[in-house]
């Protein structure tokens, strides 16, 4: 018999809210109850899977709301706010995709776990921050904020200015072995966000620390923990691009992790955007022969697991 196909996806921000609509619980519930109907079919195929999702606008607005509220009772250190998000965003997939999956007559237990990842006190990445959170301002909105709460400011991808903050690399997941327990059995939501960021003390405990670890790259330290075959990233577009949204754009479908590397050399994906996400692919299908990576939308996640379409990084 053959065994199943192991499957970590992680899921892009346009999965769990959508653009245009208040960022209430309300609308992102409703947004995760679509995005949920495609993973429960992904499952139904034969699929055992873990979901990695970010936190991006999420974890921004947790930590506005502490700040505003600071003379009421005082803000909330960075590192609980990331955990926060991931119980509320972790809830909302769990109750959707039950939903989903039940309504397809498959009985299978979904469940959050809190998720801690350790990162390296001395890395880089805290000084020299790049990581986009929260909502997006215009440049004058921006550089209010910069003056008046010392935020660093950036503009994402020619649609606003936000936050940003340090992006250190994931190096180990502190549950590794309770996910791994519950492989076999249950649908896992871990590592939310990227993981809540700790660090290792001197005492020999853990630390958290302020910064967004990318969930692109937590969910490639996911995938080789668990011996992954797919790396699924899961994002707007149908496939990545060369000169995205130029009139010499190039549609990438099945490439090997040598030009992948050499496209991310000569720059042509954004440090905010697509290139996290290359990345993440390339170190998961350069770990062991036979794993491959795929980038594709949420909507197309099965047509590019058969096959049929997205960009696939092999060795």
């Amino acid at each position: 018999m053959q065994e199943p196909v192991k499957v970590v996806i992680a899921l892009g921000g346009n999965a769990l809210e959508e653009k245009g609509l208040p960022p209430t619980s309300e609308s992102q519930m409703n947004v995760v109850a679509k995005t949920s109907e495609y993973i429960a079919e992904l499952s139904c195929c034969g699929y055992e899977l873990a979901i990695v999702h970010g936190n991006g606008p999420q974890v921004g607005r947790i930590i506005l709301a502490s700040e505003t509220a600071k003379d009421v009772t005082p803000a909330l250190p960075f590192d609980v706010c990331s955990a926060m998000s991931q119980g509320y965003i972790g809830y909302h997939i769990q109750q959707a995709l039950k939903k989903a999956l039940s309504k397809r007559g498959k009985e299978i237990p979904v469940v959050t776990v809190v998720t801690q990842v350790v990162v390296d006190e001395q890395d880089p990445a805290f000084k020299k921050p790049t990581k986009p959170i929260g909502p997006f301002y215009t440049e004058q909105e921006a550089r209010q904020l910069m003056q008046e709460k010392g935020y660093q400011m950036q503009e994402d991808s020619g649609r606003g200015w936000r936050r940003i903050v340090a992006s250190p690399q994931p190096l180990d997941i502190v549950e590794i072995d309770t996910i791994k327990t519950l492989w076999d059995s249950t649908i896992t939501i871990t590592c939310g966000g990227g993981g809540i960021p700790v660090i290792n003390t001197q005492e020999g405990g853990l630390q958290g620390v302020a910064a967004v670890i990318d969930k692109d790259l937590a969910a490639e330290r996911l995938a080789e923990g668990m011996a992954a075959d797919i790396l699924m990233i899961l994002t707007e577009v149908e496939n990545v691009y060369l000169n995205f949204r130029q009139p010499n754009e190039q549609k990438l479908e099945q490439i090997s992790v040598q030009e992948a590397e050499k496209f991310i050399d000569e720059g042509h994906f954004a440090a905010g955007s697509m290139l996290p996400k290359m990345q993440a692919a390339v170190k998961f299908a350069k770990s062991k022969p036979g794993r491959k990576a795929i980038i594709t939308s949420l909507y197309k996640a099965g047509e590019a697991l058969e096959g049929k379409t997205g960009t696939v990084i092999m060795r």
